[in-house]
């Protein structure tokens, strides 16, 4: 199989990039999107041009550091997969792609098709943790917790933090990752004694960097994990609690 590439080439923040056209050539239909792209950038250093800068790491749909937008669409075409796991067999010969990094004012460019989501981990940082001490280890059997909510935690827990569901939002909101990683540890008997502290400063921060869900729902469809969009109504709920009970505990002290 053979390609045309369109690849987004920018230098850095301050670059106002263009698009460069490639040949991907000898392409195999079991390959993954990110072999072909190593692909052409052996070719590329074979000839003594600069390689396409990208991000990757476990190559195996965890690690959430391979997003790409790919002919406009979050992870490419294929829905519930990350870039890693997209292989080449979902495009036809001599197709036309186009590969461009997430487009969002949280991520500026670092350089080609790298950008910086160190705004998730500031929402993270904010509370995206358990600190409170819980004593020695106990058996896990131990701890009661309704099946429920073991797998409704357990669905939020799969969130990656690529951030395709705020390159894909209009609005380049935050919602989604956030909601995910609040109820993963809301959900837990371990996480309640941080709750609301927890719910009010990673939703505040989440609003210094990302825009306002309006319910488009494309978040959603382009989430790799496909995590479900009821995990921000019971980000927002908590996130109004938080503020009565935080004022509460406050006054109390």
């Amino acid at each position: 199989m053979e390609l045309t590439l369109k690849v987004w080439r920018q230098d850095g923040p301050a670059d106002p990039g263009h698009f460069e056209t490639y040949r991907a050539t000898d392409v195999k239909d079991e390959m993954s999107f990110l072999e072909m792209l190593d692909v052409v950038n052996e070719n590329l250093i074979a000839e003594g041009r600069e390689p396409i800068t990208f991000d990757s790491d476990c190559r195996e749909g965890i690690c959430g550091t391979c997003g790409l937008m790919i002919n406009g669409q979050a992870h490419g075409p294929q829905k519930g997969t990350a870039t890693c796991q997209l292989h080449m067999r979902k495009f036809h010969d001599g197709e036309t792609v186009t590969i461009e990094p997430w487009r969002a004012s949280a991520f500026p460019v670092v350089k080609d098709l790298m950008v910086d989501r160190s705004a998730l981990d500031a929402v993270i940082e904010a509370g995206g943790y358990i600190t409170a001490d819980t004593g020695g280890p106990r058996d896990a059997n131990e701890i009661l917790v309704p099946k429920t909510a073991a797998d409704t935690a357990m669905d939020a827990a799969a969130c990656i933090g690529c951030g395709a569901c705020v390159a894909a939002c209009p609005n380049s909101a935050g919602q989604l990752f956030t909601s995910a990683k609040l109820a993963h540890l809301n959900l837990l008997p371990q996480g309640q004694a941080e709750r609301w502290k927890r719910t009010e400063d990673m939703v505040e921060t989440m609003e210094m960097f990302f825009g306002s869900c309006t319910n488009y729902g494309e978040c959603h469809e382009a989430c790799p994990k496909e995590i479900p969009l009821d995990f921000i109504a019971l980000m927002n709920r908590d996130y109004v609690k938080s503020k009565f009970k935080n004022r509460k505990l406050a006054g109390q002290r």
